[in-house]
């Protein structure tokens, strides 16, 4: 009984890179539907399946997240992993999230592109085992009929927006103000983020 009262938490982790409409969308949904309690935007500092090239530092990333989290309900940062042995590993992440937080759930979130790949994570079957792992739709990558003890399919709304994209927009001079929670755009403008070198001076 004790286990069904524990508040569920779900870890969207990522690179933010920046962060954008999309991840709160997501996680709103998750938390608004009901898949979970809360969802925490788990701020990765390099990721061992992605390059590093183009990632601005930690605490200009963690500094756009607080923004972005700064008055939501049940959406949370979290930036436990910048303290963490590097490359972070997601069933590292959880594991110590669940030694410092006995009374709370922690449920894995990743998108299907990850899920196309979740083969290849560290210890993947004891995440989807000891924790579960819930999926949501990204464009292009469909999800296929899966029965997996562990794994929880939603229906959430597909938005095509990628830190990629934000990344190039603004390198080519675009206004990403309605791509972006509040003050996060801004804060990339005072700190000319993602600007080519030679406009930064």
């Amino acid at each position: 009984m004790a286990e069904l009262q524990k508040e569920t938490v779900g870890i969207l982790g990522g690179s933010f890179n920046p962060v954008h409409m999309g991840h709160l969308m997501l996680a709103q949904y998750l938390t608004q539907w009901k898949y979970v309690d809360k969802v925490w935007l788990t701020l990765s500092p390099l990721n061992p399946l992605k390059e590093a090239a183009g990632l601005i530092p930690d605490m200009k990333r963690l500094a756009m997240i607080t923004l972005a989290t700064k008055g939501a309900i049940d959406i949370e940062t979290c930036d436990i992993e910048l303290s963490m042995p590097r490359p972070s590993y997601t069933i590292d992440t959880l594991d110590l999230l669940s030694k410092r937080h006995k009374n709370k759930r922690f449920k894995l979130v990743i998108g299907s592109d990850n899920w196309r790949i979740f083969d290849k994570w560290r210890d993947h079957e004891r995440i989807l085992e000891e924790y579960g792992v819930i999926v949501y739709p990204r464009p292009g990558y469909p999800i296929d009929s899966v029965y997996v003890d562990g794994l929880e399919v939603v229906d959430a709304p597909t938005v095509n927006i990628s830190s990629t994209f934000v990344r190039n927009a603004i390198v080519k001079g675009k206004d990403m103000s309605y791509f972006m929670p509040a003050g996060v755009y801004k804060y990339i403008r005072d700190n000319r983020l993602y600007m080519p070198q030679t406009l930064k001076k």
